[in-house]
């Protein structure tokens, strides 16, 4: 029976880091965005919880495809970091982006312009999902 559970380890494994890593990117984007989404999302801003929504599964996307894919548990953190960096760079980018057009992406989440929240997350899960199936080589 006991080798039914050989497994046992290498699912703890991959789980906690997973854990571990949706937690840093949840702490990191939270510190390096210029709004405060925890704070707005306490006061009700759903455009906040729908952005921070859209990016958190955005990174989980890949983070999925990583663990699904990898060939070690290195190979998966190290994938895990590149999805990190990949959804990072997805919220800077819209965010250049919409400043050329005169406007401040966290200015606009503040307000809780939904339009904005939805934008975000939405281009959040769209990077997610072709960021997962580039990790599928």
């Amino acid at each position: 029976m006991l080798h039914y559970l050989q497994g046992l380890p290498s699912f703890f494994a991959y789980l906690l880091g997973a854990l571990a890593l949706l937690v840093a990117f949840m702490y990191c984007y939270s510190r390096l965005t210029p709004h405060h989404e925890w704070a707005l999302i306490r006061a009700g801003n759903a455009a906040a919880a729908t952005a921070y929504g859209g990016s958190i599964l955005g990174f989980t996307l890949p983070l999925y495809s990583a663990m699904a894919n990898s060939i070690s548990y290195i190979d998966f953190v190290l994938w895990g970091i590149i999805a990190f960096g990949v959804q990072l760079a997805t919220f800077f980018g819209l965010k250049l982006f919409l400043h050329r057009q005169g406007e401040s992406l966290s200015q606009h989440i503040t307000e809780g312009h939904q339009a904005y929240g939805t934008l975000v997350g939405s281009i959040s899960i769209a990077v997610g999902l072709l960021n997962a199936a580039s990790m599928t080589w």
